[in-house]
């Protein structure tokens, strides 16, 4: 996914209007449905009949909610994570620790690390991880950005919080080669969590002791 923007095409309004009815339409709903990740053809039954049963107006609120979101949500200049508004809220909240970022891999790791309530600095999403298999490699990546980031000296940690899979710690290894002879300080999350596991699914405590624990590489 380009990271410049999340859609293509200006404003989208409002709903669109109804196509001609040629009774597939509860079919399409299945199918739209089923392609949604997590969501097997059981459960894109459920969320089809509930939608069924509701009434026009909170039909309508969810069909605005995605048209908003793909209109209004882009990727921050900065960090590349998701914002509604120029910057997104971690890169516009001065009270956030300038001295360290947080190396992450996709916007959604910025979530899971944001709940445990353990880290106060600033992040940067890389948009994926060094995967020679698919061939994505450190140029497909947000790492000149990061580099930029750290060339004023004000940033003195960085913390890789790529996923501790070999493709995340194939990228990890990359990036402390790359900036530790910057003179910064480069740690990795500790151990707690599951090799070959997900940042999006760790729970709170896992997820904030192995921040609290970080080991230098």
């Amino acid at each position: 996914m380009p990271y410049d923007q999340l859609g293509a095409g200006g404003p989208l309004g409002g709903v669109p209007a109804p196509s001609r009815n040629d009774g597939r339409a509860l079919r399409r709903l299945l199918d739209e449905l089923g392609r949604l990740p997590g969501i097997g053809p059981k459960s894109a039954q459920r969320i089809a009949y509930h939608i069924l049963g509701a009434d026009a107006e909170e039909a309508r609120r969810l069909a605005q909610a995605i048209l908003d979101v793909k209109q209004q949500v882009h990727f921050c200049p900065v960090c590349f994570s998701y914002a509604t508004r120029e910057r997104c809220d971690v890169c516009e909240d001065p009270s956030r620790d300038q001295t360290s970022i947080c190396v992450v891999s996709e916007p959604r790791d910025v979530t899971a690390i944001e709940r445990t309530g353990a880290f106060h600095g600033l992040y940067h999403v890389l948009g994926g991880v060094i995967s020679p298999m698919d061939k994505i490699g450190p140029e497909q990546l947000h790492v000149r950005e990061l580099l930029s980031r750290l060339a004023d000296g004000t940033v003195t940690e960085v913390i890789l919080a790529t996923n501790p899979d070999v493709e995340g710690e194939t990228t990890a290894t990359y990036l402390s080669r790359t900036i530790k002879p910057l003179g910064v300080h480069v740690t990795r999350l500790a151990s707690g969590l599951p090799v070959g596991g997900d940042l999006e699914y760790a729970d709170e405590v896992t997820l904030g002791r192995a921040i609290e624990a970080r080991r230098e590489l």
